[in-house]
């Protein structure tokens, strides 16, 4: 596997680069740099979306025919590699990276006409309704009913986990539309309006003390069967592709940044004895195991990405790395607290806001240490626990 970057793709990269430099605004930047959530918050997200959009770099995996730049497998990681390096916010991938592909494979001339577009701008919002109480990495056994009448489905029951959805205008969302036979078998996945009759979005608050997810009820919600994705009772199908793109954890190159970020504040740190903290022994070694992970998911996806360029599929691949991405974010979370000590216990949710003027009590790389933990616990389980990938490898690799 030659990792040295062909003249064109550095010449590629030294674009993106400029680009980056002269259209990134530094507030987006420390956004961007210090993201404590699953995802970025919508008025940042939405304002480097826009951005992205006018340069048509917005969607860098859609093809040319849909809007996007039709660029290469190694292209979009460069570009990645970029954004991370620059600080970038990340861009909701509920549309861009979930629901617009499917969108693509499985939608009509009519519904790619409509959405695309408007997943592409930003004018819509997306948010995924998946998850049930008592229905999390068993989703099958999901029972949002949905209930045929004429034109339309009548939905009743609830979603939860919803990220953002107190801010998403749509939803993609699982219903089932058959109770008797396999579970698989009478599941629908449905487009929706959110701001439709009937829906209610209860906020749940982290352990963090963030407001990022939801749980939303559905009281006799008209939708129409217009807005189905494939056939009735064949949702699975599409869930199942879409998960392809869900999964995957934390990137190699998110990765890069926050090993980068832990080395910026062991240097800042003292060990105690008057040495900084990047020069103790015990410490380093600590940060050396982890950089050794990080180096190996980076050179997997270095795998993933020729299979993907040859044609192939990367199979259980994207369980691999969503189980080690989703785990060596946790290791690097936690070598943040410890270097961040007793100021990782202040909740400082003032001063951590982009542009703020307030004072931080300690380190300001102190601030976001926490807040990161708390969050990333939940990264092995969502997009299908870690136990369940396990399973799969278990299954297709192993044959067990």
């Amino acid at each position: 596997m030659n990792l040295e970057l062909a003249p064109e793709d550095r010449a590629f990269r030294d674009e993106v680069r400029a680009f980056l430099e002269a259209s990134l605004p530094e507030h987006l930047r420390e956004a961007g740099r210090n993201p404590t959530s699953v995802f970025t918050d919508k008025k940042y997200s939405l304002a480097w979306q826009k951005i992205l959009h006018a340069q048509g770099w917005a969607a860098p995996a859609w093809p040319k025919e849909y809007g996007g730049p039709g660029w290469s497998v190694m292209q979009r990681y460069i570009f990645a590699a970029e954004c991370a390096r620059a600080g970038a916010p990340g861009l909701s991938p509920m549309g861009l990276r979930m629901v617009g592909p499917c969108i693509m494979r499985y939608g009509t001339d009519e519904q790619k006409a409509h959405h695309l577009p408007r997943i592409l701008s930003g004018e819509d919002y997306w948010c995924q309704g998946y998850s049930e109480p008592g229905s999390g990495s068993d989703l099958a056994s999901l029972q949002l009913r949905a209930t045929s009448d004429g034109d339309d489905y009548v939905l009743n029951g609830s979603k939860i986990w919803t990220t953002h959805a107190h801010w998403a205008n749509r939803m993609f969302c699982l219903v089932r539309t058959r109770a008797d036979g396999m579970p698989q078998a009478g599941i629908t996945f449905l487009l929706l309006d959110m701001a439709s009759p009937g829906i209610g979005v209860k906020p749940i608050i982290t352990l963090a003390g963030e407001h990022e997810v939801n749980q939303v009820f559905f009281d006799d919600v008209r939708v129409p069967k217009a807005n189905r994705l494939g056939a009735e009772n064949d949702g699975w199908t599409v869930a199942k592709y879409l998960l392809e793109f869900e999964r995957g954890g934390a990137s190699g190159t998110g990765l890069k940044s926050a090993l980068e970020r832990l080395r910026a504040m062991a240097r800042a740190e003292s060990d105690g004895s008057g040495r900084a903290l990047i020069d103790d022994d015990m410490f380093r070694a600590k940060l050396a195991a982890a950089e050794v992970q990080v180096l190996a998911i980076e050179m997997s996806e270095h795998r993933v990405m020729s299979a993907l360029a040859s044609g192939r599929n990367p199979g259980p691949a994207s369980s691999m790395l969503k189980m080690q991405g989703t785990e060596a974010m946790q290791m690097l979370d936690e070598l943040a607290i410890e270097i961040a000590g007793t100021y990782a216990l202040a909740d400082q949710m003032e001063a951590r806001q982009p542009g703020s003027n307030v004072e931080p009590i300690g380190p300001r790389h102190s601030l976001y240490a926490m807040q990161r933990y708390l969050n990333n616990r939940a990264a092995s389980i969502y997009g299908g626990s870690n136990e369940i990938q396990r399973g799969i490898i278990a299954r297709l690799v192993l044959r067990l």
